[in-house]
């Protein structure tokens, strides 16, 4: 199963160079990577990061990533992945840019 990560464009760069990633400022803040499933992250995109424009989804394989990847209680009690420990590149499936259309964001059609 595959789940999704959007990084701001700073952020992914940061990663890419880095090789590994304790994810975004508020995965920092929070103590883990924030992740969504395919039916959960077009939601996370509209409610985060509605007016971002400059944005990456990354795909993992959620099998892929040991029993540090928690499935936990969020938006209305549904469970979320969350990621316990840094995620390494080598570990992202494939990545895309996630542009801005004119009601919101496009996402690949592997999402749809």
């Amino acid at each position: 199963m595959l789940i999704y990560k959007i990084f701001r464009r700073p952020e992914w760069n940061a990663f890419r160079d880095a090789g590994e990633t304790l994810g975004a400022p508020i995965d920092l803040a929070d103590g883990f990577i924030h992740f969504s499933t395919a039916a959960q992250v077009t939601e996370t995109a509209a409610k985060h990061f509605a007016t971002e424009s400059d944005l990456v989804l990354v795909a993992v394989n959620a099998e892929g990533l040991g029993p540090a990847l928690k499935w936990e209680p969020s938006r209305g009690g549904a469970l979320f992945p969350h990621l316990y420990r840094v995620l390494r590149l080598d570990e992202v499936v494939w990545d895309t840019s996630l542009p801005m259309g004119i009601s919101g964001h496009i996402f690949p059609e592997v999402l749809l």
